[in-house]
Order: structure tokens, then C-alpha cells, then sequence
């Protein structure tokens, strides 16, 4: 079973590192990341600074891969840096895979928190043996408009600067958004976006209760890294609990199902304890086809796979949506079935 390292807590005055992992947003919409960087201190009382490339612009990051990766392995290193906050994510993180030093991460366990293409990271932590979040970044979180919401402060409050078990995790009832706002417009920075109805979460199947570390990422990320060095062994996907989001580019439903074969046939479905899938993300999806996701992955683990039992639970505030809530990777969480409750029943840092 995968079992990881917990990173120490965060505390107020912390220095905390902004790192550009992928696309280059900071040189792109400076006004958004400082919104995020703003916000990040305000709410939690930390010190944002950016790694030595992580205001370049995005052409000259995307050449470097390599810097891109130094940066990760020098904000790991420094004593001074009690925390790695992505700034946004992107599509070619992967290339910086083969010049990370898992030995560097492993030495120095802190907490990571991103999301989307942030994946990449994420499932290197994992290799390393280290707990990471899948969570806010500066400018998709952080930086929401008119302020961050209540639901996603909670969030990191309780699973990364609180010691106690994280516990019970409800559905967000104040409305979801996927409202898009030009980031190039600065004035809109404080105009709040406007929320959507949520309809809770779907308990598509399983009976019981079951509890299993976190396991999981953007499905699209997903899909790149078999066969690479960061890839689970069939023992660390034993009992574990797999939680999948959709990328903001809104992939259909026979997307979606293509993925979950290849998970499938990769023999992911027959060793984990539940399967958890957010609410898709991307402006351009529509509600058919986000009320679909869950459809396609019970189509694919109880009709072609004849995983009958296999807790199912769709349409969760994770991922492309916001607000969200915190996922740490390798901490225990529990699927209750019964009592249809999500749980993450131990706490994610030390």
C-alpha cells in the first residue's frame, strides 16, 4: 500500500515559494499573479516569494525546461522555504520530469500545493515518498476574484496548517463557477463571479465503508505517465482511493472513457478501494456532458470491467471548478457508502 512522508505544518510568517512549473502565467497576467500572491498573505499570513524563473515569460520558460526544474529543486533545499505553491498549471510539465532530483524532495519533505498539469509534481512527490496537496495555485485559487472563497480557506487552513485529522469533508452548497474573466483586465479583478447551483455530489455505486490512502490527478496529466519513472507499482495502487478531474480544455465523455480504459487495462480499477470523480471543469463543457463523467466511468468499471462493488462517487468539488477542496496525496481518506460521507480520517502534515 502507498504510504508516505507528512511535510511540517505551515505557520503565519512562513516563506512560502511561488514556482512556475509550466506555462509562464506570471509574465503573462503580472496583475493576476500579484492578486494571487496578495491574497495567499492576507488570508494566511505567509510570505510569497517567487523562485529565481518564476516571473519569466512564458516563450522564454517554455524553452527552459531545466530552469524550471532548478527551481523546484533549490525551493525544496532551502531551509528558509517552508512551502511550494505552483502558479498555475499549463501542458508540458512533463518535459522538466527528467531533471528532477527525487532524492532532493525526499530529503526535504514540505508542503506542495497545485493542480491540473500540476500533476506531474504531484506524482513525483509520491515517488519520492512524500505527501503532497492537490489544491490552490496562485493565480486559480489564491487569486479568485473579490477574494478567495470560504470553502477553499477552509480547505487549506484545515489540511495544511492544522495538525488535527482533516475529517469529514461536506459539499460545497454556496454554488460552483466556471465563469471566465479576462485576466488581461485588470479592473475586473475585484468583480466576483457569478455562482452556479450545485446539485451535491453522486453516489453512483459501492456499498460500505472503505479507506484507502489518495491517489490521483487531472485525468489528462494522467494519461502521460505510465512508463515513466514516476508511475506507481501495482502494490503502491493497492486499497488506495483514486480521485480524477477533467482539465479546463473540457475533454468530451469518449475522451473521458479512452482514459479510463487505458486505467483499466493498466489494472488501476481492480486494485483500488473507491473511485472519486469532480465535477468537470472548462467553460466550453456542457451540463450534458458533465453530468456524463460519471456515466462513462460506471460504463467502463461496472459494465466492461464488471467491477460491480467499486465505490463510485462523481460530480465532487475538486479540480476545474471553483471552490474546491484540498486532496493530500497519500493521507487516508474514508468512502462511507452507507452514510454517503467523504472523509480524509488522519491529519496531511506533522
Amino acid at each position: 500500500m502507498l504510504t508516505t512522508v507528512k511535510p511540517p505544518r505551515l505557520h503565519p510568517g512562513d516563506t512560502v515559494a511561488a514556482i512556475s512549473l509550466s506555462w509562464g502565467g506570471p509574465g503573462t497576467f503580472p496583475a493576476r499573479y500579484e492578486a494571487g500572491k496578495r491574497q495567499c498573505e492576507e488570508t494566511f499570513g505567509v510570505r510569497v516569494v517567487p523562485t529565481r524563473h518564476a516571473l519569466r515569460d512564458a516563450e522564454w520558460l517554455a524553452q527552459n525546461p531545466k530552469a524550471r526544474a532548478d527551481d523546484l529543486m533549490e525551493a525544496f533545499a532551502d531551509p528558509g522555504i517552508r512551502g511550494v505553491i505552483s502558479t498555475i498549471g499549463g501542458d508540458d510539465s512533463i518535459r522538466i520530469l527528467r531533471h528532477l532530483d527525487l532524492d532532493v524532495l525526499r530529503a526535504n519533505p514540505k508542503v506542495f500545493t497545485g493542480y491540473s498539469d500540476t500533476t506531474v509534481t504531484h506524482f513525483a512527490c509520491l515517488a519520492a515518498g512524500l505527501s503532497s496537496f492537490y489544491g490552490p495555485a496562485i493565480m486559480a485559487g489564491f487569486a479568485e476574484n473579490a477574494g478567495m472563497h470560504s470553502y477553499l480557506v477552509d480547505s487549506v487552513r484545515r489540511s495544511m496548517f492544522e495538525t488535527a485529522p482533516i475529517g469529514e469533508i461536506r459539499p460545497n452548497t454556496d454554488g460552483w463557477t466556471v465563469e471566465h474573466m479576462d485576466w488581461a483586465d485588470a479592473t475586473l479583478q475585484e468583480q466576483p463571479r457569478a455562482l452556479r447551483v450545485s446539485d451535491g455530489w453522486h453516489w453512483l455505486q459501492g456499498e460500505g465503508c472503505v479507506q484507502g490512502p489518495l491517489i490521483g490527478g487531472c485525468a489528462d496529466v494522467l494519461a502521460w505517465l505510465p512508463g515513466t519513472r514516476i508511475w506507481p507499482d501495482a502494490a503502491q495502487w493497492e486499497g488506495a482511493i483514486l480521485f480524477l478531474e477533467t482539465s479546463e480544455d473540457a475533454p468530451t465523455p469518449v475522451q473521458f472513457r479512452r482514459w479510463m480504459r487505458h486505467l483499466g487495462e493498466l489494472g488501476v480499477f481492480d486494485r483500488v478501494a473507491a473511485v472519486l470523480v469532480a465535477r468537470p471543469g472548462g467553460r466550453w463543457a456542457t451540463d450534458a456532458e458533465r453530468e456524463l463523467i460519471g456515466d462513462t466511468l460506471q460504463e467502463v468499471v461496472r459494465d466492461e470491467l464488471g467491477l460491480t462493488s467499486l465505490p463510485l462517487v462523481a460530480n465532487m468539488d475538486f479540480g476545474h471548478t471553483d471552490p474546491f477542496f484540498v486532496l493530500p496525496l497519500g493521507a487516508v481518506a474514508e468512502v462511507d457508502c452507507t452514510a454517503q460521507r467523504f472523509s480524509i480520517v488522519e491529519p496531511a502534515v506533522t
